[in-house]
């Protein structure tokens, strides 16, 4: 694991553009499996995580070609059935390889998703899901893995109704790639409304499904005989604008983030407006910039258009610097806030509690049975303090953003441990905030 060298203190300026979306493009390259004609993807992130995506495709029999930030996948046939149990226990993603080789080949082997441990992250949804479509799965315990087949012997799986009980992005991608080579209507009720899962929609249609949105959270499909080949570019990642939005504002700094989608991030420019940081609209993207104090704010992370729960970390370190007490109440997950004890290492004052809630199952979208006794849900943030250097370890990929953020805010020199979590969802995070003046050291460790 690489460690970063970061002294801090320094403002942040210029302008600076944002990497393809790590959520789509995970996505994309395992919706290109549901093809033999060659599906190209421009503005891929280089990131570790798209790397093992791309592995395990080359795994089944895949041919990957990459120029630059442009990957041409052309799966004319599979070599076997089984996702690799290595690869897939670095990343999350890992999971819709299930949909993907049964609605194609009729079979999938496939292994308990692995990735970021920020809670439970039940795949039990998913796996409904795909029985009410067709599809016969069964986890073996002793192996690690969910075998699956199209039951009674079918070639295809065959449109249904299944509606989510809880929110589930991932849920609902699966759910789709399953359904666009399904015999007859699917309907997904519950649907996940992130742009991101609009981006796969947008790709697949390319390749000539039917798919359409009907409302923020119906999606209709259906099921077409065979899809074809295209071409698709990924749009900027929201969560990686986010980190650097906050990255020129706790710095005192000011950030130009160029081709930003404003209605992606709508959200949380409603937040930094009622904080009192600086946002303005500009021709060629979006200005964030430090105006002076800070406001506290009370938040509830939700699935879109609600505050993105990978925002709140990084949140989080914002508000250590407003002047009064700050609120973050955790819904999606059900253990989010292991970032908060490397926070207190550089000198922040939060308190970890647990609200009162008149429904936790309506209001949760955690499985309540996933949580744990000391497991917190919310986090009270006391501000302004004064962060400082300290030696920190990263738990997650975007605790990791968190940290660094907090870092660039400390005077000092801090020490970072674990930035191999970085790296699965930032592509060259140093190199790019030092282009904006940030000091950033990176030590290999071999």
């Amino acid at each position: 694991m690489d460690t970063f060298i970061v002294h801090g203190g320094k403002k942040l300026k210029g302008e600076i553009s944002v990497s393809g979306a790590k959520n789509v493009a995970l996505k994309v390259l395992v919706a290109s499996c549901l093809t033999a004609d060659t599906v190209i993807i421009h503005n891929i992130p280089h990131i570790s995580e798209v790397s093992i995506i791309i592995n395990i495709i080359k795994s089944l029999g895949g041919i990957v070609d990459i120029d630059g930030h442009t990957v041409s996948i052309t799966v004319a046939s599979v070599n076997n059935f089984e996702v690799p149990l290595d690869k897939a226990a670095k990343s999350r993603s890992s999971s819709l390889f299930i949909a993907a080789l049964l609605t194609r080949f009729g079979e999938a082997i496939v292994p308990n998703p692995g990735g970021c441990r920020i809670g439970a992250r039940p795949i039990d949804r998913t796996v409904e899901g795909l029985k009410i479509l067709g599809a016969e799965i069964a986890y073996h315990s002793e192996d690690g893995y969910f075998h699956a087949k199209i039951k009674n012997g079918a070639t295809r799986l065959r449109g249904s109704i299944y509606r989510f009980d809880k929110n589930s992005h991932t849920g609902t991608e699966t759910l789709i790639i399953a359904a666009v080579l399904a015999e007859g209507r699917t309907i997904i009720e519950n649907a996940a409304a992130e742009p991101e899962v609009d981006e796969l929609i947008s790709l697949l249609v390319a390749m000539g499904a039917r798919i359409k949105r009907t409302e923020l959270r119906t999606i209709i499909i259906d099921g077409v005989k065979k899809l074809n080949g295209a071409s698709f570019t990924i749009g900027p990642d929201r969560n990686e604008v986010i980190t650097l939005a906050i990255a020129g504002i706790i710095t005192g700094g000011d950030v130009i983030i160029k081709n930003v989608k404003k209605q992606d991030i709508l959200e949380f420019i409603k937040k930094i407006e009622i904080a009192g940081g600086g946002c303005e609209i500009v021709k060629n993207g979006i200005r964030f910039f430090s105006k002076g104090p800070l406001s506290p704010t009370d938040i509830t992370t939700a699935p879109f258009p609600g505050f993105m729960t990978d925002w709140q970390s990084p949140w989080a370190v914002l508000m250590t610097q407003a002047e009064g007490i700050s609120i973050i109440h955790e819904s999606v997950y059900e253990s989010r806030f292991s970032y908060v004890e490397e926070l207190r290492k550089m000198g922040a004052q939060i308190e970890l509690f647990n609200p009162e809630v008149l429904n936790p199952q309506k209001f949760y979208n955690f499985n309540l049975n996933d949580d744990k006794e000391d497991n917190f849900h919310a986090a009270k943030i006391y501000g302004p303090t004064i962060l400082h250097n300290s030696i920190v370890t990263i738990s997650d990929l975007r605790a990791g953003a968190t940290i660094v953020l907090a870092a660039l805010a400390a005077k000092g020199k801090s020490v970072i441990f674990g930035v191999d979590q970085i790296d699965r969802g930032y592509e060259n995070l140093e190199i790019r905030l030092n282009q904006l003046g940030a000091d950033i050291i990176r030590e290999k460790n071999e």
